[in-house]
């Protein structure tokens, strides 16, 4: 799994996160789903204004596919390929 985040500050308050995340595996799994290859990726954006360094809320958006012998696994189950999820949260530190 490859995970990449990157945080572009529109403002000082105000930032904006891409974010990908890749998942490969050397072979298949038919107990849990998952076909050798390019497994999943997930695509998203949230965008949160920080009221302090502690204390941010967010929004976004999150997309994600599966490819290959785990979305034909997917599919044989019933199982969707493709999602698209929007996210709601706080950002605290302690």
């Amino acid at each position: 799994m490859k995970e990449a985040e990157y945080e572009l500050l529109l403002t000082q308050r105000l930032i904006l996160q891409p974010r990908a995340e890749l998942t490969a595996y050397g072979k298949d799994d038919a107990v849990n789903g998952l076909g050798s290859g390019l497994s999943d990726v997930a695509l998203g954006l949230r965008l949160r204004y920080e009221f302090s360094r502690q204390f941010a809320p967010y929004v976004g958006v999150e997309w994600n596919g599966t490819f290959g012998a785990t979305a034909d696994q997917a599919r044989a189950n019933g199982d969707a390929t493709k999602d698209t999820r929007y996210v709601a949260g706080i950002r605290f530190w302690f």
